[in-house]
């Protein structure tokens, strides 16, 4: 596709519309804007607009569209595929400053808010009125918005769902800057094809989310976690699905090995509860009464016992379960503390696979000679395998970190698995989406952007090619 170069006229209309303090060009463009949190993929913007309206992105789409300029929409930066990359070029449009929060409609149990309200912020909002948003994904500081382009999922997808599963309703500006209403405050919608549901996890790529009206639920009353202990990470991947089975399902259950929590305890500078053995599942609990909670993790603990844990740690403390999760939410910026660089594979893949890939993933450090760590959700079967760069050249590093995602997406399609859980493709997973979708998958999704998007203005280059 043939871009438009952004010329003096272009900053002239931007400024018209957001003002001169909202339109950034050359060095007054921030070096975060270049990147987003893995920094593996970079490129500046020609011009970037921080908008604080619908009528604002209205009005640049359309202007976009009329000139055939590339606009790549953003919040907080906190992906890990480079979605956020205005890797064209052309228009960087920041929407992290449309972040109020609507509306709580206590009749229909929903939220509305703008695309750059943070999700700890809705969590916090809606916990202290007694309602409960489930999604919880590890980055507490992303923006709703890339929540719904990643369809994020988190912890307490095992017994939640996904973000999905809570958006009743979206305002969406297309690329040609017309503005619609899809969804409703309705609990079910046959009207045509899901189109709201085209747009959740389309990465920007189909139409920018403005407005959002998210379903709630009431607040549980009482929580309480597992810490539970396992000789091998083997013996406790096998454990999960005899949990799931018992139907005691636990809201999350997570698996963590000891490099990792040694990692976490060296960045926090606090020790973990234990970390003297190899492999932990940590599940966590939620109800209304104590006695509820109580029913359900006693059964499940009798479960871990008789399947090999070595004990059962109950976090029966508000202390003791906040230094857990503290420490399980730090994961990620401690393994990107401990190299230089890293990439990530965020595949899924059936949960009695999951110690089957591990161990897969495990034995590429010893072929490649490279560090890899990783974490995820057990109850899911979402997996986080980092491949560290630490002194490599980049030569080097490049041909090594090639050759292993090669190798583990081709282990995950094997195993039944996904190329991506819930970070995306973006632009630095597309080649393996292409793999896993074939040609006949790849046409169909061209065919969806075609229809949003003809002239391919927006966010080009992330999801198809």
């Amino acid at each position: 596709m043939n871009y438009k170069v952004i010329e003096q006229a272009d900053v002239d209309f931007l400024r018209s519309v957001c003002g001169v303090d909202r339109v950034f060009m050359g060095e007054a463009i921030n070096e975060d804007f270049s990147h987003d949190e893995l920094a593996g993929i970079h490129r500046f913007p020609d011009v970037l607009v921080e908008v604080i309206s619908t009528d604002e992105v209205q009005k640049i789409m359309k202007y976009a569209h009329d000139h055939c300029i590339p606009v790549t929409p953003r919040g907080q930066g906190t992906g890990l595929v480079g979605a956020a990359v205005p890797i064209h070029g052309g228009i960087l449009m920041n929407l992290s400053r449309m972040n109020r929060i609507l509306e709580l409609d206590e009749e229909n149990l929903t939220l509305t808010v703008e695309p750059g309200v943070l999700l700890m912020e809705i969590s916090k909002f809606v916990e202290e009125r007694d309602f409960f948003y489930p999604p919880d994904p590890g980055e507490k500081s992303a923006t709703i918005a890339g929540n719904i382009n990643t369809n994020a999922g988190g912890m307490r997808a095992v017994k939640y769902g996904v973000t999905r599963d809570y958006v009743r309703a979206l305002e969406v500006v297309l690329p040609s800057g017309e503005v619609m209403e899809l969804g409703g405050k309705v609990v079910k919608n046959s009207s045509g094809y899901a189109l709201k549901d085209l747009i959740i996890g389309s990465e920007g790529t189909l139409g920018i989310v403005t407005k959002a009206v998210l379903r709630l639920l009431p607040l549980p009353k009482k929580a309480m976690s597992l810490l539970v202990p396992f000789p091998d990470l083997e013996t406790a991947i096998d454990t999960v699905p005899k949990i799931i089975k018992s139907k005691s399902i636990p809201t999350a259950i997570e698996y963590m090995i000891r490099d990792v929590i040694l990692a976490s305890e060296t960045f926090l500078g606090k020790a973990f509860p234990d970390n003297s053995a190899d492999a932990y599942l940590l599940l966590t609990f939620d109800g209304n009464t104590q006695a509820e909670i109580e029913a359900a993790y006693e059964k499940v603990a009798h479960i871990c016992l008789e399947a090999g844990a070595l004990d059962v740690l109950i976090s029966n403390t508000q202390e003791r379960q906040e230094s857990i999760w503290k420490a399980r939410g730090a994961f990620l910026e401690a393994i990107k503390a401990s190299t230089t660089e890293m990439d990530e594979c965020d595949v899924v893949v059936p949960r009695n696979k999951i110690a089957e890939f591990v161990k897969f993933a495990e034995t590429l450090q010893k072929r490649f000679d490279i560090r890899i760590k990783s974490f995820g959700h057990a109850g899911d079967g979402n997996l986080h395998i980092y491949v560290l760069r630490d002194e490599l050249p980049e030569a080097v590093w490049r041909d090594k970190l090639g050759q292993v995602f090669e190798c583990m997406y081709a282990k995950s399609r094997e195993l039944g698995g996904k190329v991506s859980g819930e970070h995306g493709i973006g632009y630095a997973k597309l080649p393996y989406l292409q793999e896993a979708m074939g040609a006949a998958g790849m046409s169909l999704l061209r065919g969806i952007k075609q229809a949003f998007d003809p002239k391919w203005i927006l966010n080009p280059g992330k999801v198809v090619a």
